[in-house]
C-alpha cells in the first residue's frame, strides 16, 4: 500500500491529550496549550484530555501514565520543558518512559526549525516516543514552534503514526 492510501486508510478522528509543563503557566495563560488545542480541534480532532503540571519529573511521569491509560486518548502532546535550562526536565523525563523512541521526529523537527530560528534550533530537546500504543511528543512552549511541529509533521503524519503503533 503506498504512503498515501496507507495514511488515508488510518483513521481521520482521533483523540489528543495536551499537557502544559510549566512552573508559572496557568491555564487562563496557556498559550502554547492553547496553540495546540486550537491545531487538534482545527484539523477535526478532538481534545479528550488538557492538563498543566510543574516542571518536576513526578508530575510529569503522573499526567503521561493517565494520558496513555485514557481510552480515547491516541496521541499525547507535552508542552514546554524542552530546552536545556536546568528545569527544563521535559523531555528527560518522558524519554526514560517510552516503551520505543521516534527518533526521526526530534530530527526533523530541528532541520524545519532551522529555516526559521537558525543555530538556535541546537537548544531544542524536542522528541517523540509510543507508550502503551500511544504517541507521545514533547514540544517546546513557543507557539511558533508549536504551529511548525503541528502542521508540517504531527497532523500529517498522525494517522499513519497511531495504525503502526496500534498495529
Amino acid at each position: 500500500m503506498g504512503l498515501e492510501k496507507h495514511r488515508a486508510a488510518s483513521g481521520k478522528d482521533f483523540g489528543f491529550a495536551v499537557i502544559t509543563v510549566s512552573d508559572t503557566r496557568e491555564l487562563a495563560t496557556d498559550r502554547g496549550g492553547d496553540t495546540l488545542v486550537e491545531a487538534v480541534l482545527g484539523a477535526g480532532h478532538r481534545v479528550v484530555l488538557r492538563e498543566l503540571v510543574r516542571d518536576e519529573p513526578d508530575e510529569i511521569r503522573a499526567a503521561l501514565a493517565r494520558a496513555v491509560a485514557a481510552e480515547e486518548v491516541d496521541l499525547v502532546l507535552f508542552t514546554g520543558g524542552t530546552g536545556i535550562a536546568p528545569r527544563d526536565v521535559t523531555a528527560a523525563t518522558l524519554e526514560t518512559e517510552f516503551d520505543g523512541a521516534i527518533p526521526g521526529f526530534g530530527e526533523l523537527f530541528r532541520s524545519l526549525s532551522y529555516r526559521e530560528i537558525g543555530s538556535a534550533t541546537i537548544l531544542s530537546r524536542a522528541t517523540a516516543g509510543f507508550l502503551n500504543r500511544r504517541i507521545v511528543f514533547a514540544l517546546p512552549g513557543s507557539p511558533k514552534a508549536l504551529r511548525l511541529a503541528m502542521d508540517e509533521i504531527i497532523l500529517k503524519e498522525a494517522g499513519h503514526l497511531v495504525s503502526q503503533v496500534r498495529g
